[in-house]
């Protein structure tokens, strides 16, 4: 899957990145004791330590709010494995730009770029092993079928982006347009059933076309997975059967016609 789980935008994984994150940093830097880092945080007695801790200050201010904005983000769209990497990097730049600022002021005579380089060099030797093991354990805790289950759910929202309905993309039959509404049908068990969602069919089309539910006529989409067969009747309607008992046939138009045939 191209798009990250919904799971990694959970409350509990972004605490628990929002704390990891620092902590891997305060304790790499203060464990492995690295003569070049101590030498650039050491700018006075005692001030390693000090220098340390404010510095970790500073990353977990930038994580908590970069992360709080990804979850918004992520609530509207949902974010692909190369926006979530270039995010991260973000991240670590940031917190270079805003750790170089910090320096540079105690240091006094010592210039922002030049901190700002060291700073980088402290991020890129500390910071991705964090992110490296976040997603080698994400890997493990969440294997491919259920991700493949999470991508398998439709997320219907109203035009005012309120969540109503959530189903899974082989449940739907068809969605049809009624005015300012939509009608959504699918099936709950054997029960077919009809849910209303103030919405139009623009509104729902990239939703629809991402779960592989197609536009068959102006005012239907249908769920080729239960097209049974496509007839023609005397008049020359296209109508497209569904495998479920006493569901009504879906009109096609021709436009959609040809599409909708190759996906039987």
């Amino acid at each position: 899957m191209n798009k990250i789980p919904a799971s990694l935008l959970s409350l509990t994984v972004t605490l628990l990145h929002i704390l990891a994150m620092p902590a891997f940093f305060l304790g790499f830097i203060l464990i492995y004791e690295s003569g070049w880092m101590f030498e650039f945080l050491n700018t006075g007695p005692e001030m390693t330590v000090f220098n340390t801790l404010m510095l970790t200050s500073i990353l977990i201010g930038i994580v908590c709010f970069s992360r709080v904005i990804m979850n918004v983000v992520g609530k509207k769209h949902r974010i692909s494995w190369w926006q979530y990497t270039l995010w991260s990097f973000a991240e670590l730049f940031v917190f270079s730009c805003f750790a170089a600022l910090y320096m540079a002021l105690i240091y006094g005579n010592f210039g922002y770029f030049p901190a700002l380089a060291k700073c980088l060099q402290i991020s890129i030797a500390t910071l991705p092993y964090p992110y490296i093991i976040f997603s080698i354990l994400f890997a493990l805790i969440r294997p491919d079928q259920i991700e493949a289950a999470e991508e398998d759910l439709v997320r219907f929202a109203d035009n005012t982006g309120r969540l109503k309905l959530v189903i899974a993309h082989d449940a739907i039959l068809y969605v049809e347009a009624h005015e300012n509404y939509v009608s959504i049908h699918y099936m709950e068990g054997h029960a077919h059933k009809v849910f209303s969602l103030r919405q139009s069919m623009r509104g729902i089309e990239d939703l629809m076309e991402r779960h592989g539910i197609i536009r068959c006529q102006r005012s239907f989409f249908v769920n080729p997975r239960h097209v049974h067969v496509l007839r023609r009747d005397k008049e020359g309607i296209i109508q497209a059967e569904l495998d479920v008992e006493n569901s009504r046939p879906v009109p096609v138009s021709p436009k959609y016609y040809e599409q909708l045939s190759k996906m039987l």
